[in-house]
């Protein structure tokens, strides 16, 4: 079973979000700050980060991880709010491996993961 790691500051989103990716057969934690998610990370196959909130810091903890060599193998998923391409445009350059919209991931969580990690 897949690990997954949710960071999520919103509780109510994120634990939708982590019962869906359960229900996809994901070992899967919430975690609501960045500094966790950062610790988290080194045990996990899949990091979800939460990027509609610009003070969480989503992006610069994917892309100092990145920058540190600290994501190994680990995949990464970022969504945003779909009224902020800019955020999608910053994330993608962070080295996000996918961005999506939050109603993508709402919508398609589990099977989104499952590709990303599978490598499709």
């Amino acid at each position: 079973m897949a690990k997954v790691v949710a960071a999520v500051p919103d509780l109510l989103f994120g634990s939708k979000l982590e019962a869906a990716l359960t229900a996809g057969g994901f070992d899967c934690e919430l975690i609501a700050s960045t500094d966790a998610a950062r610790a988290a990370a080194a045990n996990v196959d899949l990091l979800v980060v939460d990027l509609t909130d610009a003070d969480f810091g989503g992006i610069a903890l994917v892309a100092q991880m990145r920058a540190a060599g600290e994501l190994g193998s680990l995949r990464t998923i970022g969504f945003y709010s779909h009224v902020e391409p800019e955020v999608k445009a910053a994330a993608t350059e962070a080295g996000f491996d996918l961005v999506v919209p939050r109603s993508r991931i709402n919508r398609e969580g589990a099977e989104l993961a499952a590709k990303l990690l599978a490598g499709a």
